[in-house]
């Protein structure tokens, strides 16, 4: 069985010598998730190798050769496309179980996000953890996860002053997202806890343990745990649903 799609009202403007951004509305919301998700299949059956195409949020982003380049002519490939698109309504998506120590030592802003909530640091990560949250694309960093799903009540503004070191593994919120800094690097999000897993390694097949379409469902560990974890490369747990 399949549920037919292409629902939206989309554009396609030319991006650079050699682009076409496809665009949806600008909302995070997963049915809009699942229509660029089956859109860049199509894309990639159609084109293969020859186009690049990256997704984010609400919009697709294809990168043609630039030798035979023809805006008009491949917008009416790309709009026969969309007009067929289709998504399997029993395709497997994998829930990954990830642990994060929600601790002060890795909490930076628990404390101050917990004032300006005006509750406990208790109900921030119990809120946090019984999300199950969707993954819509990786970015910013090799294996940064953007989530949606945040509940509206931890919704909190990126800090004022970006900090010039986070650490790796750190689990933060921004705006109205959650993600995990794969790596140490710069970051304005507010730091709740740190995760002992490996988000992502150059080496593997699969460098990153999740895709998009993928769920990612957090749950608390103490600092012991958390070292264990740490020591013994843990892998997250994962359960396949069909939906």
């Amino acid at each position: 069985m399949t549920v037919k799609l292409g629902k939206y009202s989309l554009t396609y403007k030319k991006f650079g010598p050699n682009g076409i951004l496809i665009e949806w509305p600008k909302r995070i919301e997963e049915a809009i998730l699942y229509e660029i998700l089956a859109f860049q299949e199509i894309i990639t059956s159609e084109y293969g190798d020859r186009v690049m195409a990256n997704h984010a949020y609400q919009s697709i982003l294809v990168g043609f050769p630039t030798s035979d380049f023809n805006f008009e002519k491949e917008v009416t490939i790309l709009k026969q496309g969309y007009e067929n698109l289709q998504k399997p309504s029993d395709k497997p998506y994998t829930i990954w179980k990830v642990p994060v120590c929600y601790e002060a030592t890795f909490g930076w802003d628990l404390e101050a996000l917990s004032q300006q909530k005006k509750c406990s640091e208790a109900d921030i990560v119990q809120l946090h953890t019984q999300t199950i949250y969707t993954v819509y694309f990786i970015g910013f960093l090799p294996g940064f996860l953007y989530l949606g799903g945040l509940a509206p009540e931890l919704f909190t503004p990126r800090r004022a002053s970006p900090r010039l070191k986070i650490p790796a593994g750190s689990v933060a919120i921004g705006g109205e997202q959650t993600g995990i800094y794969p790596s140490e690097s710069p970051g304005g999000w507010n730091l709740i806890g740190n995760t002992p897993i490996v988000l992502f390694d150059p080496m593997k097949e699969h460098p990153c343990f999740a895709k998009p379409g993928d769920k990612i469902q957090f749950y608390s560990i103490d600092k012991s745990q958390y070292e264990e974890m740490k020591q013994t490369n843990w892998i997250p747990e994962s359960e396949v649903w069909h939906g």
